[in-house]
């Protein structure tokens, strides 16, 4: 690894290509939408469910279940940034570690 200057650095890994391969994706999704949008008729949402991008478990479901989901969904993203965060957290403690004893070791 090259952090703090230790180890090699002449090893590069190149991660874009898969990244631009998903934009790309993503674009071409985006412009197929759009021009099939474009194409359909102004009632298209009485097309068949099927057809249309929406979820069928939020559509199809009462009110009351829809805001069940709804905070469900909500309670696991939180849920996932305070690990997250904790995460960075601790990393943090570990680098402000190193960086103490690599000033120890420079003296």
């Amino acid at each position: 690894m090259g952090f703090f200057g230790f180890g090699k650095k002449d090893r590069v890994i190149d991660l874009t290509e898969g990244y631009k391969r998903q934009v790309a994706r993503a674009e071409q999704a985006k412009q197929a939408q759009s021009s099939a949008a474009n194409s359909s008729s102004p009632f298209s949402f009485f097309d068949s469910p099927a057809a249309t991008s929406s979820s069928d478990d939020m559509d199809s479901s009462d009110p009351e279940e829809r805001k069940k989901k709804l905070a469900r969904r909500i309670m696991d993203m939180t849920e996932k940034l305070e690990d997250l965060s904790n995460q960075i957290y601790h990393l943090q403690q570990r680098v402000e570690v190193l960086e103490r004893k690599a000033d120890i070791r420079r003296n």
